[in-house]
């Protein structure tokens, strides 16, 4: 009965998920910048039987706290709601009003989803044996993310198991959901390295030090790091984002800058990633005598979903199979990140995705794209699922 009745409360506001969607894709607020968002979530818990926490972690972080009317286990579920340094580009009616910001990655969809789930569970929770937590989390898209402050400050210490979603509208059509068990997300690390070298003329290079050439040197070793150096069977990828070497084609540069990504899959590798491009800015420097500044920062951990878990969220979800949902199957291991892998290195749990390709759409666009757009039925959807995994969590029928 219980089941039954929340799935009809969805449906019934399926409406007004898209309808927060919309607001929020109109007025994106960056990581670390969300005051209007964060404002406009608190307002829709506003005089409701529930305990709000802001500025959780000392960000714009959110914990709505559902307690039910029977005793039992305390749940996390989590969406995120910054946008992204991106100029829209979809002509969508809502689009964007804040120039250059633009919710690229669905965050805008995570949270209108889970406020109204949210307050669904809050019109049932005399009937819930258990609490839960509602995140809403800011800062996801840049390090060090809102997970980690959330995690450190000890607001989700009760948390037996935490879950999210993500809308991947590559991933497929709506009513498809796709998991994966272990490391399912790369972890990343952000480095930058100076090279300084000695200027000059173009004309007499044996008077300079040319630090272009060095840097040239480093971006070309820097691919022995995966092709080389990693076990064929490890995921490791290394990527130079920007070379900032520009200057006047007859001047000999002084001082290059060149900032990079890493990612990788295990904590093992990440640390071998590390020590071979150390080894490298060291030897460049004896080879090229130049001075090497190196900052290597990692930013997110993979993300791990406990195998355990995530299979108990796939039985749940197979009694919305033929429902709202048309296919459960596992995907592939990708090689983005995510900061949910912060709150699942604490606490077991799972993230699983939700397929959201724009009707009549052949080739829909991936995540951060200017043109991103998700089909609005998956709001419905997302919020089935989840509704689906708290219903089986606590053997509500």
């Amino acid at each position: 009965m219980f089941r039954e009745t929340l799935m009809t409360l969805l449906e019934e506001r399926q409406k007004e998920m898209s309808e927060i969607r919309r607001y929020l894709h109109e007025h994106p607020e960056l990581s670390f910048k969300e005051d209007k968002t964060a404002a406009y979530i608190c307002d829709f818990y506003h005089g409701k039987d529930v305990i709000v926490e802001t500025e959780v972690g000392g960000v714009h972080g959110i914990i709505v706290t559902i307690t039910g009317g029977k005793p039992g286990k305390t749940i996390g579920l989590r969406a995120d709601f910054d946008a992204l340094p991106i100029a829209e580009e979809t002509e969508l009616e809502f689009a964007s009003k804040n120039p250059g910001v633009m919710h690229a990655c669905g965050h805008d969809g995570h949270t209108a989803y889970l406020m109204i789930l949210a307050d669904c569970f809050i019109q049932l929770k005399k009937e819930l044996p258990g609490t839960i937590k509602i995140i809403h989390q800011p800062a996801e898209e840049t390090p060090p993310g809102g997970a980690k402050s959330i995690m450190e400050s000890g607001a989700l210490d009760e948390v037996s198991e935490i879950f999210g979603i993500h809308f991947f509208p590559t991933f497929g059509k709506t009513g498809e959901v796709g998991y994966h068990k272990g490391f399912s997300m790369a972890g990343r690390t952000y480095f930058k390295l100076g090279i300084q070298g000695t200027g000059g003329h173009g004309s007499s290079p044996h008077m300079a030090n040319d630090a272009i050439v060095a840097a040239s040197y480093f971006v070309t070793a820097l691919q022995t790091v995966v092709s080389r150096r990693l076990n064929p069977f490890e995921t490791g990828v290394v990527t130079i984002g920007s070379f900032d070497g520009k200057g006047s084609f007859n001047v000999i540069k002084d001082y290059v800058e060149l900032e990079g990504d890493v990612r990788y899959m295990n904590q093992a590798t990440q640390e071998r990633i590390e020590s071979e491009i150390k080894g490298l800015v060291v030897g460049l420097e004896s080879m090229y005598g130049i001075k090497a500044t190196l900052t290597y920062t990692a930013d997110y951990p993979p993300l791990y979903n406990n195998p355990e878990v995530t299979d108990q969220v796939v039985s749940y979800l197979q009694k919305g199979m033929g429902e709202y949902l048309t296919d459960i199957r596992e995907a592939e291991m990708l090689s983005g990140s995510e900061d949910f892998a912060y709150y699942l290195e604490k606490i077991p749990g799972t993230f699983f995705y939700i397929g959201c390709a724009p009707e009549g759409v052949n080739q829909p666009f991936f995540n951060h794209h200017p043109k991103f757009d998700i089909d609005e039925a998956a709001l419905l959807v997302a919020a089935k699922s989840v509704a689906e995994v708290v219903c089986g969590y606590y053997q509500l029928t």
